[in-house]
């Protein structure tokens, strides 16, 4: 049998290399649950459990009621099946230098299982000493090291200005960009629950915040949009938030007929069923009012929708966001301007074009 027992911190530093190169890892394993593999696992990780969500719950209510050693004969009974469907349906064709990293929970019977089994076969079986709980402690602890050496460049601008169009528009100059809203599937405002997208977990959002920072040359400058501390439900990591606070603000300059315009297409869904707006202006009602929502939602039902969002950038959003740029972020009086002529992607094209020939990109 040839089972090595390594760090998280050391699965971490080979995970650097792609799987399948030399002195990497062949396949990372998770062999925890499809709902724990779900909520977060390691990039790259593909899931083969050892005991499924119904196994799980039947060994777990079994110990609870019954008693550890029947609970361990069902369960060992259920793992080794599902260790036989693993190798008749992964393994058969794999050439013995085939070197997987696998872990579970706590790195215990799981992953310890499978382990034994393919460490039994031939194979060099790397295990993660305490599993998956140590990789995630592991990566929280790793996340301000990533920060440290970046310099972040904060695109800003009032709501509906194009800050994420321009975020698209720098990488496909080539530029770093750092997506917090597109790592988090969501807006960042209190509309920007985007319909049939739930979010990640916090510790989903984490990992994938730090596989992004693993993955930039400090060397280079990192864009990123001036988000709040929480994206929807997700927390931005605090070395991250206050790394982003204290760097350099570019803000983005749009009209506001052109703002307007941008908001009904990249919130088209609003446009689209009235009803689902109409609810959303509920969490407003606190802030504005119930009279003021009220009339929102009229001219929302009589077709007026471009008024609304007029309405609702004036009044609510650009003077919550000016407040709050001016409040969190320590450069912002000293923002530099970024002018665009249009929402189109051609002008969007052209700020980012300036803007990376300007920051050296």
């Amino acid at each position: 049998m040839s089972v090595t027992f390594i760090s998280a911190q050391d699965a971490i530093a080979r995970m650097a290399i792609p799987l399948g190169a030399p002195g990497g890892f062949s396949t990372i394993i998770d062999a925890r649950s499809e709902d724990e593999y779900a909520l977060d696992h390691l990039p790259g990780a593909v899931n083969w459990p050892s005991l499924n969500n119904e196994e799980r719950i039947f060994v777990g209510t079994m110990y609870k009621q019954v008693n550890a050693f029947e609970a361990q004969k069902h369960g060992a009974a259920m793992v080794a099946a599902n260790i036989a469907r693993h190798i008749q349906r992964e393994v058969l064709a794999l050439p013995k230098h085939w070197q997987p990293l696998i872990y579970c929970w706590r790195g215990g019977k799981r992953s310890g299982s499978l382990s034994l089994v393919l460490g039994q076969i031939g194979f060099k079986i790397n295990l993660i000493e305490g599993g998956y709980k140590a990789f995630r402690a592991a990566i929280v602890e790793d996340i301000p090291k990533r920060v440290a050496p970046l310099q972040f460049k904060v695109i800003s601008g009032p709501t509906g200005s194009g800050k994420t169009r321009l975020l698209y528009a720098l990488a496909a100059e080539g530029a770093q960009v750092l997506d917090l809203e597109d790592l988090a599937s969501h807006r960042s405002s209190v509309l920007g629950h985007i319909p049939g997208q739930p979010q990640p977990s916090q510790k989903r959002f984490d990992t994938l915040v730090w596989q992004a920072l693993r993955s930039f040359d400090p060397a280079r400058p990192v864009f990123v949009e001036s988000e709040s501390r929480k994206v929807g439900n997700l927390s931005i990591p605090e070395s991250l938030m206050l790394a982003m606070r204290d760097s350099p603000c570019f803000e983005l300059q749009l009209s506001l007929d052109e703002r307007v315009a941008l908001l009904m297409e990249d919130y088209n869904f609003f446009v689209d069923d009235k009803d689902l707006f109409c609810r959303r202006l509920d969490a407003l009602v606190a802030i504005r009012g119930k009279a003021v929502v009220d009339a929102w939602k009229e001219q929302i039902h009589t077709g007026h929708i471009d008024n609304v969002v007029r309405e609702l950038l004036v009044l609510h959003y650009d003077p919550t966001y000016a407040s709050s740029m001016v409040r969190n972020f320590t450069q912002t009086n000293q923002a530099t301007a970024c002018v665009a002529d249009n929402r189109h992607a051609e002008s969007l094209r052209k700020v980012a074009q300036a803007l990376c020939q300007s920051q050296g990109v």
